[in-house]
């Protein structure tokens, strides 16, 4: 196989994500929510396997007609915030206005941030939260919490979107990549857990998905409070 068939063949595995959303958005038409992010998890697991593999069969160089990086940014708006954000709506986790104003602030703060050309640290990190709404909203439909702090979250997350803090890349963040890569492929397995037991209450998932959420969601912040030499000259 030639080294342009290969880098190719990355795009198109690359694409299966709009197909993985699709489908996802039908589960959401028809309110299967278990199914809905079921499918978001298998395109979230493509996401993290497409970048390492791109850059391994260097696909800037040998299949240049197609943006990869285009390419996962319009396939990361659908899954990350679009079908997410539609289904925190037609839940019934915010009731009236409150999900109209969840639904705007998500999807214009999130394409905002996502054509911003600042939204990367040097060190592969994101500046920001990085709009992983499907992550949250996964979370959310788990642990069910008072329509008050799931609106607060909201707010709050959209807004450090804009704000200089660091959010760890799973696979691309070399300082404790060590342990934040096992913590991205845990909250992959609790996500597909706590989705297959249909949010069961009881079931150990939901403590999996709130560990890892935690983590993944302050290691970057912990990690500009405490910088190793150098760190500051590289964000």
């Amino acid at each position: 196989m030639t080294l342009q068939m290969r880098a190719l063949l990355v795009h198109l595995f690359t694409a299966t994500g709009a197909v993985f959303a699709m489908l996802a958005m039908l589960a959401a038409v028809d309110h299967k929510w278990e199914l809905m992010f079921l499918w978001l998890v298998v395109a979230f697991a493509v996401d993290g396997i497409d970048g390492p593999l791109a850059r391994k069969y260097d696909v800037q160089q040998y299949a240049p007609e197609f943006d990869g990086v285009l390419l996962d940014l319009i396939i990361d708006y659908l899954t990350y915030v679009f079908i997410p954000a539609f289904a925190l709506f037609k839940s019934d986790l915010l009731p009236g206005w409150t999900g109209w104003l969840a639904i705007i602030v998500i999807t214009f703060a999130s394409a905002m941030y996502f054509a911003d050309t600042r939204m990367k640290t040097k060190d592969n990190s994101f500046s920001g939260f990085p709009g992983c709404w499907n992550m949250l909203v996964l979370v959310l439909f788990a642990l069910a919490p008072n329509f008050w702090i799931i609106l607060g979250l909201v707010v709050v997350l959209a807004v450090a979107m804009f704000l200089p803090l660091k959010f760890v890349h799973p696979v691309r963040t070399e300082r404790w990549r060590w342990l934040t890569l096992p913590m991205a492929l845990a909250w992959t397995f609790f996500a597909g857990w706590a989705a297959w037991v249909h949010f069961d209450p009881q079931s150990w998932a939901h403590w999996g998905l709130v560990i890892t959420s935690v983590y993944l969601l302050f290691a970057g912040v912990v990690q500009q409070m405490f910088p190793r030499k150098g760190d500051l000259d590289r964000l």
